[in-house]
């Protein structure tokens, strides 16, 4: 490796966790770790810490999880600690301007977009839901705007036409993580630029919502098929029939006509505006996901049926 550098890891979810692994496995000193508070998960609502914050209790570096960034004291100990670099993978808090000056060499941001299209909070399940062909992680020098500084590093991943967001989100993560040791690299030797975004072609990934989630049958069966996989395995697309709500994981577009949302077959071929999807795996509340064989056997749906 080229340089240690004493750096801050700001993140909380499990994407964050192989490029934390990573930069352990390059050298680098890990002053501090920054992670959202605990929340109430699952049934019981207990407790959880963050999948950063587990993995850095396994390996025994220090955690620190403030609310928020804006306090004074919170700003002046993370200024304390005089880290030559902050790496921000997915944390969930705004870094305001003190945080983002503190470090020798600046905040880099892990994107998982190729920035400036999909600049914000859900860029994985926005790029299939809108049928791009390509994306990737891209390591950002962080400003004040929302995903607008400069790249350091990026690399290109193709989206499959079965590719969903969980196998995306995978795919993104591991290699994030080595673009970011590369970058961390490359920064500390001078032998990367960081190279302004270009000024067209933003985009804006927003948070998705419930109601994204609902499927209208009157939309294309392709369009449909795109956002039924940018949102599989969470939150997941769904549809009601028989009075129960159904999350849809998993489907493929065919031939076939019919009134939107008309169950066609026995093989779960459902009728949409333009073509028709056959629905290939398939979830009710509370129980584990199935493919469309098993879970018919189990929740039988005829064909006549419809999907609301």
């Amino acid at each position: 490796m080229a340089a240690r550098l004493r750096l801050v890891f700001m993140g909380t979810p499990d994407f964050a966790v192989p490029t934390m692994r990573a930069l352990l496995d390059a050298g680098h000193e890990f002053l501090a770790v920054y992670s959202q508070p605990a929340r109430p998960a699952g049934r019981g609502q207990r407790e959880r810490l963050s999948p950063v914050h587990e993995f850095a209790a396994a390996h025994g570096l220090p955690v620190r999880t403030p609310a928020s960034l804006r306090d004074a004291g919170v700003q002046a100990e993370f200024a304390a600690l005089r880290p030559d670099v902050a790496v921000v993978v997915a944390y969930g808090l705004i870094l305001p301007r003190p945080i983002l000056a503190a470090p020798r060499l600046g905040c880099i941001n892990l994107h998982a977009s190729l920035l400036p299209r999909w600049r914000g909070a859900a860029p994985i399940q926005r790029a299939i839901m809108a049928g791009d062909r390509e994306t990737g992680v891209a390591a950002m020098q962080m400003e004040a705007g929302l995903d607008t500084g400069p790249v350091l590093l990026e690399r290109r991943l193709p989206i499959g036409p079965d590719t969903t967001a969980g196998e995306l989100h995978d795919r993104l993560a591991e290699d994030g993580a080595r673009v970011m040791v590369q970058a961390l690299s490359g920064l500390a030797t001078g032998r990367l630029r960081p190279r302004p975004q270009a000024e067209e072609g933003v985009t804006y990934a927003s948070k998705i919502e419930k109601e994204e989630c609902r499927i209208d049958w009157r939309r294309g069966a392709a369009e449909l098929d795109c956002m039924i996989r940018g949102l599989s395995p969470f939150p997941g697309a769904f549809a009601e029939i028989g009075g129960e709500r159904i999350r849809i994981l998993l489907a493929r577009p065919v031939e076939g006509h019919g009134a939107p949302g008309e169950v066609l077959d026995g093989d779960l071929t459902v009728a949409c505006g333009r073509g028709a999807l056959r629905l290939l795996r398939l979830q009710r509340a509370g129980r584990e996901p199935l493919a469309a064989a098993e879970f018919l056997r189990g929740f039988p749906i005829r064909p006549g049926q419809r999907f609301d």
